[in-house]
């Protein structure tokens, strides 16, 4: 599959892009204006409640994002267009290349195959040359093309066999989270930076939309049907997709929606930096996995769990070995020891379930078991590891630790109440609307202490809230956890236990400085956490206030 603009080269320039690109110069052409244009974009970079902008995706791909007349957020995908005599040529280039492709071998990876498309493509066309005829050795003729259509067939055919047809620029974009189409007509996505967005890529009718959904499922091995219309997949680039096929059971026709997947997570400095965390909350979630705290992290759908439960895996220490259990790859570990589970889920005899990957990691001994999801009966087992010493991390649904506990005590994940107090910590987290943007923001860090069993109920301890009117986090926990008093500072020998927080505020100033260093980059961050569990500050390349 293609979609990963970190492969592929991005012109830097408007001027550039307008002399290089000719369906980047008629699109222009066809404004009556002169969008910004930005060679990549930022979080934090002011682009005005009117925003009017161009950024590219990967050559030869543009984004042009706008307000239109009814207030809505238009993004429109600028990409060659193939019609009349180029589609016809296109039609006669794939005639050829079925005809020679039997000379080359299956490609082993499917990221592979563009090359191997190339190469025929190569052999089937002549680039400024005569079109040369013959019926007697049709495979070996060629197709005359100027180099505009070589360089748009080469696009569509990579695009067509090998991407996301005409959802692949959605897939280029780095700055879009999810994909949502709800039927024949226009899609819509949710943008990172501008929230979501109508694209002007969509399906005319049922059959077109209903054919793609056929191709597409049938590339992932759970092909739709009618007798099997709901579709949850994987896609190639690890993508989460659910597909629903058919008017039979959507009214407005087949939908689906496509969760994009990043390879590289975001680090605690950035998701720290947007606010989503504070420094001290980052600190201490530092100490509490540095030392083995078992933790889930809560909220609804869309409220960055994942997002966060990855920026925080590398708090783990370096030199453990972590187990990680998901039934779609969104957890990354930078871990050298990291053994990566996943769950088979086909409808056949031979589907291997959550329950059956986690009993298996437990008799590997790890340091830290990640579950990706608590979902039903597999959250009994997260608990017997944590019985058994086995530091558990998850994400759950749940908006307070109150319903997390009901939830994970009800059916049908029934956890005993008494074992719930094996869970050390609940991070709440909610995506939240301020001024007309979402923000992820961590609600509040809560302390299970101890069962009750007067009350039957769990004794729970809030040591952090957020502050909606001022957005900010108040940290409560100073000098009042008892997570840091009774658990770490006890475990790691501390006379005097309050001298834990002396460590707790150095660890905020750590998260602080790289912020401050612009250091933001997963595994740059990943390094100076491993310099500074090595060899303490004096390891890190920047000064640390005291």
């Amino acid at each position: 599959m293609a979609g990963n603009s970190e492969d592929i080269e991005q012109t830097q320039d408007f001027d550039e892009a307008y002399e290089e690109f000719p369906h980047f110069q008629e699109y222009i052409d066809s404004l009556d204006r002169r969008p910004d244009f930005f060679p990549s974009l930022d979080r934090g970079g002011d682009y005005g409640d009117d925003p009017d902008l161009i950024y590219p995706v990967g050559d030869p791909i543009f984004i042009h994002i706008y307000i239109d007349d009814e207030a809505i957020t238009r993004y429109h995908v600028i990409e060659p267009s193939l019609e009349g005599e180029d589609k016809e040529l296109y039609d006669d280039v794939l005639d050829k290349l079925i005809a020679v492709a039997y000379k080359k071998p299956v490609p082993s990876e499917v990221t592979e195959i563009g090359g191997v498309l190339t190469d025929l493509l190569d052999e089937v066309v002549t680039v400024g040359g005569e079109e040369e005829l013959g019926l007697l050795d049709f495979a070996t003729t060629t197709v005359s093309l100027t180099q505009d259509q070589y360089e748009k067939i080469k696009y569509y055919l990579i695009r067509n066999r090998v991407g996301y047809n005409k959802l692949e620029p959605l897939f280029y974009d780095p700055w879009l989270e999810d994909i949502h189409c709800t039927g024949v007509g226009t899609i819509k996505t949710q943008h990172k930076i501008f929230d979501m967005v109508y694209t002007n890529v969509g399906f005319e009718d049922d059959d077109e939309l209903n054919n793609y959904i056929l191709d597409v499922t049938e590339r992932v091995e759970r092909p739709a049907s009618d007798a099997n219309p709901v579709i949850d997949a994987m896609m190639p680039d690890g993508s989460r997709a659910n597909f629903i096929y058919s008017r039979d059971i959507s009214k407005e026709g087949s939908s689906f929606t496509l969760r994009k997947f990043s390879d590289t997570p975001l680090s605690i400095t950035q998701i720290t930096d947007w606010g989503t965390l504070s420094p001290m909350l980052s600190g201490y979630l530092w100490l509490a996995l540095e030392n083995g705290m078992n933790l889930f992290v809560c909220g609804e759908t869309a409220s960055g769990k994942t997002t966060t439960l990855n920026a925080i895996s590398a708090f783990i220490p370096p030199d453990d070995k972590v187990y990680t259990v998901e039934n779609t790859p969104e957890v990354t570990m930078p871990h050298d020891i990291w053994q990566h589970l996943l769950t088979r889920e086909s409808g056949k005899d031979s589907d291997v379930g959550y329950q059956e990957l986690l009993l298996a990691s437990l008799r590997s001994r790890p340091d830290y078991i990640i579950v990706g999801e608590i979902r039903g009966e597999e959250g009994s087992i997260a608990f017997q590891a944590m019985q058994t010493g086995h530091p558990v991390m998850s994400t759950f649904h749940a908006g307070d630790p109150t319903t997390m506990i009901q939830r994970m005590t009800g059916d049908p994940i029934n956890v005993p109440i008494t074992f719930i107090d094996n869970l050390n910590l609940v991070l709440i987290q909610q995506a939240v609307h301020q001024e007309g943007e979402t923000l992820r923001r961590a609600l509040s860090l809560t302390e299970l202490e101890r069962y009750y069993e007067p009350d039957d109920t769990i004794i729970q301890r809030e040591v952090l809230s957020w502050d909606p009117a001022k957005d900010e986090h108040n940290f409560r926990g100073m000098y009042n956890s008892y997570i840091l008093e009774e658990k770490i500072a006890k475990q790691l020998g501390y006379a005097d236990t309050r001298k834990i927080y002396d460590v707790l505020k150095k660890r905020a100033r750590i998260i602080q400085a790289m912020i401050d260093n612009k250091i933001y980059d997963y595994y740059e961050v990943w390094d100076m956490l491993k310099r500074f569990n090595r060899g303490g500050v004096d390891a890190l390349p920047f000064e640390v206030p005291s």
